[in-house]
């Protein structure tokens, strides 16, 4: 095999509902080796059950099969391949879904299957082989949810791609193997790297984490939105690799958004948990030894990451029934629209008592996102958003018919939104891990209507590499009330925190993480005796109800922020208005503080 001195992989797409137009923009905007496509993420495959279920042949992300269509006659004119885990619980469907859409516009494209993840079936044979599946969260035992599971699938790395990849197939859909090992693959099987190469690998893990969002890396969702020139036709990204393993971060010439360090710094905190453990089934990746340097318009370099082994586990997602939930809202209007709301509030809640595990009232509009932390007292317009999740679905019923029915016996100036809500069943998630020498990924290659080839991957699992945790700040409980903590940055001459320094936040689970970089050293050296742990345990007390651990990265100037028990369940199982913890960057950069004169140079 002729190895290249560097080779350009694009993504299109970081999850299911990603821009449907991104993968033609990709193709059309300049010649790619490889496209990666990611659209599954932990609650998308119980769905994906669930319609697997009702229909044999469903159970896949039938979108990429409309993405697909327009531009597939290029994909294999210019010998591009895509890797995408669009296969979601039944790749072989999704695999004789694109064969019948290429027969239909006359082509033939080899499609390899990376299959063997789903072991829904066989739970109780691997129980039987030791695998317990405790939650690896908490330790809870397996048996609490064992006959509620929906669905319940192995992370599988990059091992089972490059070897599909030596069949020089035109696409790849595989089932549950994890974002970064879609990008990496190529690079192993371009490179010949191998498999104990820790850096090497290491470094492909840091571009797929980068590229795996989508326009996360080339100014989505940026802290300094308003210095993206355009997001007309935003260009996804593109790592341009080596064979070191060093790589460029970039996209296509004239497309909107842009690449900076700063973008590329942003998306590498994204739900980063522990900086120096980014555990994957591959390789553990050290963040802290992350690399960055702009390359002129548009390009960054990143280089210098550091690996180590994996562990000998693989990690299991599954996904369980966890009873109903019921969400509605009516609009109100100012003036007093605050108090309004409340008085809305008060009476719903006495008319509607439950019984409920849970309920919550957000007032969207005005502190729904932020709590304490937005220093306003009122809002012009507020949308009253009213929650309740309980064991079985009659006990909402009454609280579906109590919704619409607060608008003509309260205060005046509501308008209606939408009509009863129906209760909605909730998917709680189980993360587990077991041995990865008990489950081996299966590979097919699929052409001309019928598989043609089909195999075992088998890998070594090796040792443990154990991160330090000495340098970690941990806060378990907030230091004095939220009312004594916000009146420290109310004050005229105090300025924002953003103005020293940028942020992202994302979710795992019930963890939020906030990533939080600094616009200079002296910033950084600032923010690092400012801006601890008991600080933002303070501030976020509203809605952390767990510890909060600060990791810094002085490679990248910055600080990672966990927040345990902080998106009320996460996945399907909170009320929340904003589930994935995307919003508390935002209102943590927005505190006013005193700062030093010389930072806002």
């Amino acid at each position: 095999m002729s190895q290249k001195k560097v080779i350009r992989i694009g993504n299109a797409g970081g999850y299911w509902g990603d821009d449907p137009n991104a993968l033609e923009r990709q193709v059309q905007g300049g010649r790619l080796d490889y496209i990666s496509m990611d659209f599954l993420a932990e609650i998308t495959m119980s769905i994906l059950q669930k319609q697997r279920s009702t229909d044999p042949e469903m159970g896949y992300a039938k979108d990429f099969l409309g993405m697909l269509k327009g531009v597939l006659p290029k994909l294999m004119a210019d010998k591009t391949t895509v890797i995408t885990n669009a296969g979601g619980v039944n790749p072989q469907s999704c695999a004789r879904a694109i064969a019948k859409l290429a027969a239909e516009l006359g082509l033939q494209p080899r499609i390899a299957i990376v299959y063997g993840d789903d072991i829904l079936p066989d739970i109780k044979d691997l129980q039987s082989k030791g695998c317990k599946f405790a939650n690896m969260e908490n330790g809870e035992d397996f048996a609490t949810v064992q006959n509620k599971i929906q669905a319940a699938n192995i992370y599988f790395g990059a091992a089972p791609v490059v070897e599909a990849l030596k069949w020089n197939p035109d696409i790849i859909v595989t089932g549950r193997v994890t974002d970064t090992g879609i990008t990496i693959a190529a690079m192993i099987h371009e490179f010949n790297w191998k498999l104990n190469d820790w850096d090497r690998l290491a470094s492909g893990i840091v571009a797929g984490h980068i590229i795996e969002c989508g326009s996360q890396s080339t100014g989505g969702n940026f802290s300094d939105w308003e210095k993206v020139p355009s997001f007309d036709n935003i260009g996804y990204p593109i790592v341009e690799v080596n064979e070191d393993g060093s790589f460029v971060v970039t996209k296509h010439v004239g497309s909107g958004g842009m690449v900076t360090v700063d973008t590329v710094r942003e998306q590498l905190f994204y739900e980063m948990g522990h900086p120096e453990a980014y555990i994957t089934p591959d390789v553990v990746a050290n963040f802290s030894s992350i690399q960055l340097a702009q390359d002129g318009q548009d390009r960054v370099r990143v280089f210098g990451v550091k690996g180590f082994e994996p562990t000998p586990l693989y990690k299991v997602s599954m996904a369980y029934e966890d009873g109903y939930k019921s969400i509605g809202s009516i609009m109100i209007s100012g003036p007093n629209a605050r108090r309004k709301a409340e008085a809305f509030s008060e009476i719903f809640w006495k008319r509607c008592p439950g019984p409920f595990i849970e309920t919550l009232t957000e007032y969207v509009g005005f502190n729904a996102c932020h709590r304490s932390l937005i220093h306003r007292d009122d809002g012009n317009e507020i949308l009253l958003r009213l929650g309740a999740r309980a064991t079985d679905e009659k006990d909402l019923r009454l609280f579906g018919k109590m919704i619409p029915s607060l608008i003509l016996s309260g205060p005046p100036g509501v308008a209606v939104i939408g009509g009863v809500p129906k209760a909605q069943k909730v998917m709680s998630y189980w993360p587990a891990l077991m041995p990865k020498d008990i489950v081996h990924p299966r590979i097919a290659l699929y052409e001309k209507g019928e598989i043609t080839s089909e195999k075992t991957v088998t890998t070594t699992p090796v040792g443990h590499y154990a991160p330090t945790e000495a340098k970690a700040q941990v806060a378990s409980k907030a230091s004095k009330p939220i009312a004594d903590v916000i009146k420290e940055y109310q004050g005229e001459q105090l300025q924002p925190l953003s103005r020293i320094c940028l942020a992202r936040s994302g979710d795992k689970g019930d963890m939020a993480n906030i990533g939080v970089m600094a616009r200079s050293q002296a910033a950084y050296e600032f923010l690092d005796k400012y801006l601890t742990a008991q600080r933002v345990k303070d501030l976020f007390q509203e809605l952390c109800h767990g510890t909060v651990t600060r990791h810094s990265l002085p490679n990248m100037q910055g600080f990672n922020f966990l927040l345990d028990q902080a998106l009320g369940g996460g996945g399907t199982m909170t009320l929340r208005i904003d589930a994935q913890g995307k919003t508390f960057a935002q209102g943590l950069i927005a505190q006013r503080v005193a700062l030093p004169q010389n930072l806002l140079s």
